[in-house]
C-alpha cells in the first residue's frame, strides 16, 4: 500500500489529493469509478506495475471521494470532470495513457473530447474497464422505481444499497440531470487514439450489451475488446489484474 502523503490542490474551491510517480512517457494516468477511490486494488496493482516499469503514474479522488475533500452528495460528473481535467493539465507531461474504470471510463471519455477541443493531444491511448459511459441516462434512469421518482423530485435524491460498501450508494436528482449533459454515447466516439476495453459477462452492473454499443460507437479499426467470461464489475482478482497490466503493456507499446 502507497502510505505516502498525497498532493493537496484546490479546485475550484475543492481540495484535490493527487499522487504522482515520476517515470518515462508514455505516462499512466488512472481514473477510478463512482464512490471508489485512488488506493483500491486496481490502481494500486498499476501503481507496482508502472514503477517496475519505469514509467510514470497519475492518479487522484475526485471530490467527495478518498482523501479529497467536499461532499460525495454534491458530486457530479462536470465536476469530476473538470477535477481530473485540472489534474491532468497540471501535473502530466508528454503522451498519457488514460485507465478509466467504470465511471472513470466515462470522464476518460469527456477528457478526451474536452482536450482535443483545446487543441491537447497528449492522450495516446485509452484502457476501460467495466466501462460505465452515460450509466446515469443509459442504466438508471430507465428503471427508476416509483418511490426512487418520488425521492428525487422531493428530497433530491434516493439511495440504494451497495453490494461494495457497508453505505448506500446515493444519487443526485443533480447528478442526473447533469449526467444528460455529459452523454458521449449518441453518436460516434472519435476517441484519436486506440482504445483497449475489458469486460467481465458477469458484471451486475454494467451490462455487456452497454459495452458492445460503446464498441459499436468507436472506430472498428482501433478497438480491442476483451470479454471475461466470468469477470465481474470489479475485476480486481489476480488474473483480471493480470490482464489490466497486460493490456496496459500492450498500449504502452502501440502508442510509444
Amino acid at each position: 500500500m502507497n502510505t505516502s502523503v498525497p498532493v493537496v490542490i484546490d479546485v475550484n474551491g475543492a481540495s484535490i489529493a493527487v499522487r504522482q510517480a515520476s517515470g518515462s512517457a508514455p505516462g499512466i494516468v488512472w481514473l477510478g469509478g463512482y464512490k471508489s477511490d485512488m488506493l483500491g486494488t486496481k490502481a494500486e496493482a498499476l501503481s507496482a506495475w508502472t514503477a517496475g516499469e519505469g514509467h510514470a503514474y497519475l492518479r487522484h479522488d475526485y471530490s467527495g471521494h478518498g482523501e479529497s475533500g467536499g461532499d460525495f452528495a454534491d458530486g457530479t460528473i462536470s465536476k469530476w470532470l473538470a477535477e481530473s481535467l485540472a489534474v491532468f493539465r497540471r501535473f502530466s507531461k508528454g503522451k498519457q495513457i488514460l485507465v478509466g474504470s467504470s465511471m472513470g471510463a466515462w470522464i476518460a471519455l469527456r477528457m478526451v473530447q474536452e482536450l482535443r477541443k483545446a487543441g491537447d493531444t497528449g492522450v495516446a491511448g485509452l484502457v476501460l474497464l467495466a466501462p460505465a459511459p452515460d450509466f446515469t441516462v443509459e442504466l438508471i434512469e430507465p428503471v427508476l422505481t416509483k418511490a426512487q421518482k418520488r425521492d428525487l423530485s422531493k428530497k433530491g435524491f434516493f439511495e440504494e444499497p451497495s453490494d461494495y460498501s457497508a453505505e448506500p450508494y446515493i444519487y443526485t436528482r443533480a447528478l442526473i440531470e447533469d449526467g444528460r449533459a455529459n452523454r458521449v454515447m449518441t453518436g460516434p466516439i472519435d476517441t484519436h487514439c486506440p482504445v483497449h476495453i475489458l469486460q467481465g459477462l458477469a458484471d451486475p452492473d454494467v451490462p455487456s450489451g452497454h459495452v458492445l454499443k460503446l464498441a459499436a460507437l468507436l472506430p472498428s479499426d482501433d478497438v480491442t475488446l476483451s470479454l471475461i467470461p466470468d469477470g465481474d464489475h470489479r475485476l480486481s482478482r489476480p488474473e483480471d489484474l493480470d490482464m489490466l497490466k497486460r493490456a496496459v503493456a500492450d498500449m504502452v507499446r502501440r502508442v510509444a
